[in-house]
């Protein structure tokens, strides 16, 4: 199947970037798409789909999205409804702005705070604005520490120039992240790693190379619409594949000295050895939908206004 074309990014809100008096009107954009590929549940016996259903607890039937609310519970069977509308009321101002709190060393951030991308993008006669705090952050090296509300929830983020583009970026809070003191790392013996050292230094150097995001590419992906491509072609649409099918395990990798390791890299015998760029599927390939199931709808937990029921026994 022919590879489409690239989807544009959607838009997630329009509002304000905004830093002590300053207010740059802007539209944010979603920089980052799942490209998984989407199986649909079956039930084997008949072919028929396995859907998510919406199922009434207390009567085992389906409810239609339209009679569907969301309510935080309070105490047993006890509830607040929540709209749209009271999650907007909460914070009017939080769902509107990325409100920058403070600017920091790029450098400062690790990729272990990134979540998700974004784009920022100006609005009519915010040009100079966004440009000014663009290049302003560019020359500094710095970047925008602020807070946004996005899809009910308020994200820390960083505001950060990225060419003609301002790109925020939302980050874990720190209650979020996990300690690295609590993983135990056994300690190597200091002594005599020296020449080890040094070559893996040599690999290193001789692996560096300027990073190409285009030069990767995610080949399990390729590999699965392959194996679905030979079933069409086989006429095993239907037909599970058992481990039998699959053939022998490859063997273990094999148990070498470090040093030798390392000498079989640097002569590029080993994984060391550079590779070329995965090559694009060729045209043809079976049809298959991408996308990801939607995820389960978890409880909002940011109530502070609402009507107030009861549940009926």
């Amino acid at each position: 199947m022919a590879r489409s074309a690239k989807p544009k990014p959607h838009v997630v809100w329009k509002g304000a970037v905004v830093f002590g008096l300053v207010n740059i009107p802007v539209t944010l954009y979603s920089a980052a798409r799942d490209n998984d590929l989407d199986f649909d549940w079956l039930d084997k016996r008949d072919m028929a789909p396995v859907g998510y259903q919406r199922i009434n607890k207390s009567t085992g039937k389906p409810v239609e999205p339209e009679n569907i609310v969301k309510g935080y519970a309070i105490a047993k069977g006890e509830y607040v409804l929540m709209s749209d509308a009271d999650f907007k009321a909460a914070n009017p101002e939080a769902t509107q702005t990325v409100e920058i709190t403070a600017f920091v060393e790029a450098s400062e951030i690790t990729p272990a705070h990134f979540v998700a991308p974004f784009f920022l993008q100006p609005q009519k006669r915010a040009e100079k604005g966004y440009a000014l705090l663009r290049d302003t952050l560019a020359k500094a090296g710095r970047v925008g520490v602020a807070t946004v509300v996005m899809y009910r929830k308020q994200h820390l983020a960083i505001v950060h120039p990225d060419g003609k583009l301002l790109r925020l970026n939302t980050l874990r809070f720190a209650d979020e992240m996990v300690d690295p003191a609590t993983i135990e790392v056994p300690e190597a013996r200091a002594a005599g790693l020296a020449r080890e050292r040094e070559m893996a230094a040599r690999l290193i150097d001789d692996m560096t190379e300027p990073f190409d995001a285009e030069r990767y590419r995610n080949t399990y992906r390729d590999d699965l619409l392959a194996r679905i491509e030979q079933k069409v072609k086989s006429g095993k649409t239907q037909v599970l594949a058992t481990d039998e099918d699959v053939g022998a395990p490859a063997k273990g990798a094999q148990v070498i000295d470090l040093m030798e390791a390392l000498k079989q890299s640097l002569r590029g015998g080993g994984k060391g050895e550079r590779r070329p760029a995965a090559k694009a599927p060729a045209k043809g390939r079976a049809g298959a939908r991408t996308g990801s199931k939607a995820p389960g709808r978890s409880a909002e937990r940011t109530a502070t206004r609402g009507t107030r029921v009861r549940k009926r026994a």
